[in-house]
């Protein structure tokens, strides 16, 4: 597991620089932001993020935006290390579900083409570690090959083992919290409402073409369409 002190954003995989979302300005943004020693304006982040961000930048720019990174840079390291001990204590082992937690992560490598950005000997590991230790520490969540979706992204993006729970813990937390609130059911009705009162052409649109939103609604608002979407 890597240590707080190797911390990096980028996994040694994702070396290359993908084509630009934006401009070069929105790049510069990005990193005049980020390269802040005191201070992290997250609201200002946040709406950068809103237009996409740049591959290469998506690990760091997650742990803020997850509020796993504080805004406050003073005590960075000292959070880092405490998020790397914390880690470091769960038992990683749940003999229940581990051979399905890997399975599934060869799988979803296998189905996503995704070997040339994670080392196929080496990342499921990372999956099995990751989620058996959050199922640890939250019993009252069952498991789902959903799970391996949602970690995915931050096994692709980020390189310490500890920063990836941290974030998968963050968003499956956000994302239960949300589901506790409502049920599904009713989410998907508020979401076709809102749909249809503020977006009404691109709502008749999907209507005239006979796409039913309510097959992909759901997976957006319990997965945040992990299946579905590629990571890059």
């Amino acid at each position: 597991m890597s240590s707080p002190l190797s911390s990096s954003s980028s996994s040694p995989s994702r070396r290359h620089t993908s084509p630009p979302l934006r401009s070069a300005l929105a790049r510069e943004e990005f990193d005049e932001l980020l390269e802040s020693e005191v201070f992290i304006d997250v609201n200002k982040l946040r709406k950068c993020a809103r237009h996409g961000i740049p591959e290469e930048l998506r690990g760091e720019v997650w742990k803020y935006l997850l509020g796993v990174e504080k805004s406050d840079r003073s005590n960075e390291f000292t959070q880092r290390r405490a998020r790397y001990e914390s880690y470091r204590e769960i038992d990683k082992e749940n003999v229940e579900v581990s051979k399905r937690v890997r399975g599934e992560a060869n799988r979803y490598l296998v189905r996503t083409k995704k070997e040339e950005l994670l080392d196929p000997h080496t990342a499921p590991a990372i999956f099995e570690a990751v989620i058996c230790a959050y199922l640890n520490c939250n019993n009252h969540v069952d498991y789902s090959p959903a799970l391996v979706q949602i970690c995915a992204p931050f096994v692709i993006t980020m390189k310490a083992e500890y920063d990836v729970y941290s974030c998968f813990e963050r968003l499956v937390d956000i994302l239960s919290e949300s589901s506790l609130a409502s049920n599904t059911n009713k989410r998907v009705a508020q979401f076709l409402s809102y749909f249809r009162t503020l977006l009404p052409d691109l709502y008749n649109y999907f209507e005239e073409e006979e796409l039913d939103v309510g097959e992909w609604a759901s997976s957006w608002l319990r997965n945040l369409l992990a299946k579905e979407l590629p990571t890059s």
